[in-house]
This record gives structure tokens, C-alpha cells and sequence, in this order.
């Protein structure tokens, strides 16, 4: 069974916490999901091979077996679920393996249960490039490195997910690296990728002391802020606001515009030589 043309789907949530379980169970129902249960690690294995939900909420610290080692039998389900992760776990160490294991979401216990219902329907609503695998290079909290489709659905993935490493940074530096990362990479997947899920794109990300740094390498052409803000902004031919709305018709992002605005918010934006490849980097006090 699929979700249905009304964004409805098949949900398993696993929990061992019963009242937690039975609460977004009931959520999900009177959302208009189909909703089965599982409070154990066997358990969960067992209805994923017999009800092969579409999304599964699935807990990591389950009794019987890990809830990690569940997302990796779920990658045995043809087709394979779309898994978010709940754990009050904030380590980098669980989240990256959970992308390891190609979760598509981690939402951090305790969380509004409205947000879960947001994020199944999202999950549901996504197109089918978002489950393409993404490949982890390097898992160390403080150099991660991952490796991922030319798709702008797998942006929201990797954006959820490598947030969550600086979950610890105040929160207007955690905004303003989020949304530098996601222009770039946005950028690097359409400029440089032409949106061809069989290029890949490199992110990197470097933790030190007193910055973080991002790095992005573009799998084809290469691409350039500035050629892009200045034609976005100087471009006699079309009107900018126009120009976004028939880019977004197309399913394109709007544009160079939003780019304009990244060296206000990072503190160094970096090209090599063959403008293919940009480091950014945010100082820390």
C-alpha cells in the first residue's frame, strides 16, 4: 500500500513509551493515516515485513533490539519504508548513523506532537528523488562528509540532518549557517548538477573550536554567486519577482537572489580556481 492522492498513508510508530506510543498513534488516525504499533525492536521488524507501512516513527532506544538496527532491516523492505527517527539522543554519533542507515528525518524528544504529523505529511508529500541513498564518507562528529544526489528533494534531508550538528550553537548562528548551507547547496545542486540525480555532490563539514566551516563541491560546471546575484538582479529583459514565480512553476528554486545576501551572514565564502568547488565559514565567539 502507497500513500494515497490525498497525501494519506501507512504508519508504523514504534515506541516503547505506551502512553507516548498510543498518543501520536491517535494523532495519526485522526489525521487520516492508517496507524499500526509496535513497542519493541522485534516487534517493529514483524510488522515491517508483514504491513510494509510507507513511514515508520521509529524510536531509538527500543528493548530487544536498537532502533538503529531496525532502520537497517527496514533498508530490506521492497519498497523500503521512509523512516523518522524520535530519540532524546542528541549525539552526533546517533544522528549520523542515522543518516548512515538513510533515515529521512530526526525529530528530537520532547516535541510537539503536532510536529509529528507535520513532518509524516511532508514525508508523505515528497517526491520520490527524496529516498535516493546518500552516502557517508566520514562519520566523525567533527569532520563529516557525506555524498548525495544531484536532487533538490534530498536537500531537505541533508539540511534536517546537518543542522542537527550544530545543534549546540546559539541559535542565530545555527539560522544563519542553515540557510547559507541550503542556498549553496541548492545552488550546486541545480547550476552545477542540471538536477540529474546520477551527478553527486560533496559536503563537507568541519567543527573547530572557534568556527564551523562548510564545504561544497559541484559536480559539474560549477557554479558562482556572483554571476548569478548580478544576473538575477541586473537582468533588463524579465522582471526579478516574475522571473522567481515562473522558476518556481518549473519546480526550480527562484534564483539567484537569494544567494545575494550569503556574504552578509557568513563570515567567509570561498571559490577555488575553477569555481566548482566553495568553502563557508562562521567564526565563533
Amino acid at each position: 500500500m502507497g500513500p494515497t492522492s490525498t497525501g494519506k498513508g501507512t504508519v508504523l510508530v514504534v515506541d516503547d513509551d505506551r502512553a507516548l506510543r498510543h498518543a501520536l498513534s491517535a494523532l495519526l488516525a485522526e489525521a487520516g493515516h492508517t496507524v499500526w504499533q509496535a513497542g519493541d525492536g522485534p516487534g517493529a521488524v514483524g510488522a515491517l515485513l508483514e504491513r510494509q507501512p510507507d513511514v515508520v516513527l521509529l524510536d531509538v532506544g527500543l528493548p530487544g533490539m536498537s532502533g538503529l538496527d531496525v532502520l537497517a532491516r527496514a533498508r530490506s523492505v521492497d519498497p523500503p519504508p521512509r523512516v523518522i527517527i524520535m530519540t532524546s539522543d542528541e549525539t552526533p554519533d546517533t544522528m549520523l548513523k542515522a543518516i548512515r542507515g538513510q533515515a529521512d528525518r530526526y525529530l528530537v524528544k520532547p516535541f510537539a506532537p503536532a510536529t509529528v504529523t507535520e513532518v509524516v505529511s511532508e514525508v508523505l508529500a515528497a517526491a520520490a528523488a527524496a529516498t535516493l541513498p546518500i552516502e557517508v564518507v566520514s562519520a566523525r562528529p567533527e569532520w563529516v562528509e557525506l555524498v548525495a544526489p544531484c536532487a533538490l528533494p534530498v536537500a531537505d534531508r541533508l539540511q534536517s540532518f546537518m543542522m542537527r550538528l550544530d545543534a549546540d550553537l546559539p541559535e542565530s548562528v545555527r539560522e544563519s549557517v542553515g540557510r547559507a548551507f541550503r542556498e549553496l547547496l541548492c545552488n550546486a545542486i541545480e547550476w552545477g548538477g542540471k538536477l540529474d540525480p546520477e551527478r553527486r555532490v560533496r559536503i563537507s563539514c568541519i567543527r573547530a573550536r572557534r568556527m564551523v566551516l562548510y564545504r561544497i563541491a559541484d559536480p559539474g560546471e560549477g557554479f558562482d554567486i556572483e554571476r548569478l546575484s548580478h544576473a538575477a538582479i541586473n537582468n533588463p529583459e524579465a522582471n526579478p519577482l516574475e522571473h522567481a514565480f515562473v522558476r518556481e512553476e518549473m519546480g526550480l528554486r527562484p534564483g539567484g537572489l537569494g544567494l545575494a545576501i550569503i556574504r552578509s551572514i557568513v563570515d567567509e565564502l570561498i571559490y577555488n580556481e575553477a569555481r566548482n568547488e566553495v568553502v563557508f565559514i562562521k567564526y565563533l565567539d
